[in-house]
């Protein structure tokens, strides 16, 4: 596949403050990529250099394709109308309206709203439509579910999947670990100013191991723990409790998620 975005050597300080430290990697055409860290790992000021919205101080950025951009945080005039906003972005781009898309954003239903009056969720989806308005090929979206109810979380999620089936780029930054999983083919995980891993989640779970967490209902109380082999651990466990006589009430296993995979991940790092 065509990388569309390309970083190299990616470095970004402010003052003394060094939040990049020399980031390399690419992004193909048509899919989803994600860049996760904590707070403060540098995923924003990643995004805003690709951008062109923040100065970044050595290395090289190669973009091909024209941008969408959804930011973290981000405002417009308090008594401009949803519908006013999206005519006005469209006419910045000389383009026409996606009527399909703005009603899967829910557009319809604010669109004589000012923006003052608009919930977080509501101006979350309303930045979104401003986005696709170009018609990107490459879209940004930094943390684009903060603030919607379930209902509004899925119907974002269908919404990038649609994109990407259409052939555009969707570049993710997000703290939600189940969203990331669920929706992303690469992951690239940011820690102290380097990316410590960039692959698929199948990937990460293979570099950190198959971690299963096994929880126990007795007689005598729950218990739970984590284990790489489930079958000898299990086999010893329901032996263990046949010997001492402990009757198991119920047993769930859970298979590791990207959360606790990234935890274990960052964990080993900062060793």
């Amino acid at each position: 596949m065509k990388n569309v975005i390309q970083v190299r050597g990616l470095k970004k300080s402010y003052g003394r403050n060094i939040v990049l430290k020399g980031l390399d990697f690419q992004i193909e055409k048509g899919e989803i990529f994600a860049l996760l860290g904590v707070n403060g790992a540098g995923k924003t000021t990643t995004l805003e250099c690709i951008e062109g919205l923040r100065k970044y101080d050595g290395g090289i950025i190669s973009v091909n394709g024209k941008m969408g951009i959804q930011l973290q945080s981000s405002s417009l005039p308090a008594h401009i109308k949803a519908m006013e906003a999206i005519n006005l972005f469209t006419k910045w781009n000389n383009t026409t309206l996606d009527y399909a898309t703005l009603n899967s954003l829910g557009i319809k239903e604010m669109e004589k709203s000012q923006y003052i009056q608009l919930s977080t969720g509501q101006k979350r989806r309303l930045h979104l439509a401003l986005a696709l308005v170009g018609n990107p090929d490459i879209l940004f979206l930094d943390e684009p579910t903060a603030g919607l109810d379930v209902e509004g979380r899925l119907s974002l999620h269908n919404l990038i999947r649609d994109l990407k089936s259409h052939g555009k780029t969707i570049v993710l930054a997000s703290h939600d670990m189940a969203e990331v999983e669920s929706l992303c083919d690469r992951i690239a995980i940011l820690n102290s100013g380097n990316i410590v891993f960039c692959g698929s989640a199948s990937e990460l779970t293979e570099k950190i191991g198959r971690k299963y967490f096994i929880h126990f209902k007795t007689q005598e109380g729950d218990k739970s723990l984590e284990t790489d082999n489930i079958e000898d651990t299990l086999i010893s466990l329901l032996n263990g409790f046949k010997q001492k006589k402990i009757h198991v009430l119920d047993i769930k296993v859970d298979r590791g998620t990207l959360e606790q995979h990234f935890i274990e991940l960052a964990r080993r790092e900062a060793k």
